[in-house]
């Protein structure tokens, strides 16, 4: 990095405030409500991603056709200057051709001033009933324009058409190509459901105005490419895909960004390379460049790719609004980072011995992780833990420790700072920065929490009669000593907060029991019923007690069928086979 570099950096008197609070920052205008867009965005590549069919070569080739010879020219027709563009939206596989031509820039001006000598920009469409209204006024237009020609692409997906026909037209190739090289990359991306949170979202688009802040300061000087983390990366593939609103913001801040000095999706990122950002970033706002839920989004030379620990499940419906005895759980990814104050240099005897401890705020007691204070340095932030929690914990608390207290194998606590979940969703970038014994300097970050699927757990409870009531003593001294007549095996489920959300039971005996030779007949196999009670016992005397009133019920044929929320394991299926 350059001596000059070094010399541009912002005031140090701004270094200790919010990214939000920095004028130089809050300058930065954007054409588009990048929030919006991004939203509506995440949308579109999960429906891209869900459509199968739009991945095959033959249907991709017919897809650049149509945005090619039918698409391009309609819209520029339809685009006049100094006007905002026309609010129509093609089909699906012309929407996402062009959606990924956008995504670079250059090669995208280049083809439209080569064609049409002028920028084609994206209308904002953003809502649904927008969209659809989009939808129907370009298929109207369409229709009346290209008679012959279909609306929606009507190729067939086996077609073994490897685009040979683009040999000789460069343009259309071209515009493949990108289509390819985006394909695989954009529709695994951005698949968590935090993503489309419009807290996060809020948080990326300040610290995309961050970024090109650092780019419109120190791009001639910066010697490496910088890397956009992938909050950052969002918004600026957002911003990208809305080309006139793109370049008119570029002019506005009077840089030019050459492509070569941001890395693109396509390449493989040296590790160097992000060091380098990371400390750019650090000099320039004296934060971690890295958060939770801003991760490094490339492939680094010589890693293979890290998939996330965590299974981010989301579904468009919530079986908790059927099912109100399960208790939802929202999980959230949070990233601490720690950094030694200059004034613990003279106190190295000391720091030897000092330690930090990470606790959780509520529950998981037993969860205590140390990190020394050698694994840290007052050059640069070090991530000290990145985890995923639920949302009920509260918090987290870091405690600053010395070995060799009372005990000789304990510590003692010096200071402690705690971590609300509640205080940094309010936070700038979801983003807060605390100092523990003016020795220690400690941002946490966190990404809002989002409902995640659901934990249960079958457990052994005692065999019930037909009517849901525990086999007992005390049930029948409360019935008057009236036998009680079949046998069912029972189990509770209780889900991950250990509260009970149902009682299943399978019949496997007849008749009525009592004391002395007689017992419960056997049902035949074709005879059994699995029963699903939703609540929890009714208890009459300590743990005896009668399943819940609301049942469902299936035969042992469809026990195969069973929704995944009760699906059950163990013991009781070996029972039941």
């Amino acid at each position: 990095m350059s001596d000059n570099l070094q010399g541009s950096e912002i005031s140090p008197s701004t270094s200790s405030t919010s990214l939000g609070e920095l004028p130089e920052i809050a300058g930065i205008r954007l054409g588009i409500d990048l929030v919006s867009a991004a939203r509506r965005n995440i949308a579109f590549l999960r429906s891209v991603g869900d459509s199968v069919w739009l991945h095959h070569t033959s249907i991709m080739v017919e897809a650049v056709r149509r945005y090619h010879d039918f698409w391009m020219p309609l819209i520029a027709d339809l685009t006049l200057p100094d006007t905002p563009p026309p609010v129509i939206l093609p089909a699906l596989d012309v929407q996402w051709v062009w959606f990924c031509h956008t995504l670079n820039p250059v090669s995208y001006r280049e083809y439209c001033e080569t064609r049409f000598s002028k920028l084609i920009g994206r209308a904002g469409i953003f809502d649904e009933e927008n969209r659809e209204y989009a939808l129907m006024r370009c298929m109207e237009i369409w229709s009346s324009r290209y008679p012959l020609e279909s609306f929606e692409n009507e190729a067939s997906s086996d077609s073994q058409d490897s685009g040979g026909e683009f040999v000789g037209g460069s343009l259309k190739e071209g515009v493949f190509k990108e289509v390819e090289k985006q394909r695989l990359l954009l529709c695994s991306m951005f698949v968590e459901p935090y993503r489309s949170e419009v807290v996060y979202l809020i948080a990326a688009r300040q610290r995309y105005r961050a970024f090109l802040f650092m780019l419109q300061r120190f791009a001639r000087e910066f010697s490496s490419r910088f890397v956009p983390t992938s909050d950052i990366l969002l918004m600026w593939l957002t911003h990208q895909s809305y080309p006139t609103v793109y370049f008119e913001d570029l002019r506005a801040l009077a840089v030019e960004i050459d492509l070569l000095k941001v890395v693109t999706l396509s390449e493989t990122l040296k590790e160097k390379e992000f060091e380098e950002t990371k400390k750019l970033w650090d000099r320039a706002f004296n934060q971690p460049y890295e958060k939770a839920g801003g991760e490094v989004p490339f492939k680094l030379e010589g890693v293979t790719s890290i998939e996330s620990p965590l299974y981010w499940e989301e579904s468009g419906t919530d079986v908790n609004t059927k099912y109100r005895s399960m208790l939802p759980r929202f999980l959230l990814e949070a990233c601490v980072f720690v950094r030694l104050k200059q004034r613990i240099r003279t106190l190295q005897k000391d720091m030897n011995r000092d330690f930090l401890r990470l606790q959780i705020t509520r529950c998981h007691s037993e969860l205590k992780l140390d990190k020394a204070f050698s694994n840290f340095t007052n050059d640069s932030w070090e991530k000290a833990w990145h985890f995923y929690c639920e949302f009920g914990t509260k918090g987290v608390m870091l405690e600053f420790r010395r070995h060799g207290g009372r005990c000789l194998r304990g510590s003692s606590l010096l200071d402690t700072v705690s971590f609300s979940w509640n205080d940094l969703l309010r936070a700038d970038s979801l983003t807060l920065e605390k100092e523990i014994s003016q020795q220690v300097n400690v941002v946490t970050s966190i990404t809002p929490p989002v409902q995640a699927p659901y934990l249960l757990k079958c457990v052994p409870d005692r065999v019930t009669d037909n009517s849901g009531a525990m086999i007992s003593d005390v049930i029948l001294k409360i019935n008057s000593y009236r036998p009680q007549e079949g046998r069912w095996l029972s189990r509770t489920v209780l889900d991950h907060a250990g509260r009970v959300c149902f009682v299943v039971r399978i019949r496997v005996g007849g008749g009525f029991w009592r004391r002395g030779s007689e017992t419960p007949s056997a049902v035949k196999r074709e005879d059994r019923i699995i029963e699903i009670r939703e609540g929890s016992w009714s208890y009459v005397a300590g743990p005896i007690g009668r399943a819940p009133v609301q049942r469902r019920w299936w035969p042992l044929q469809r026990q195969r069928n069973l929704p995944n929320k009760v699906k059950l394991h163990g013991t009781f299926q070996q029972e039941m086979n």
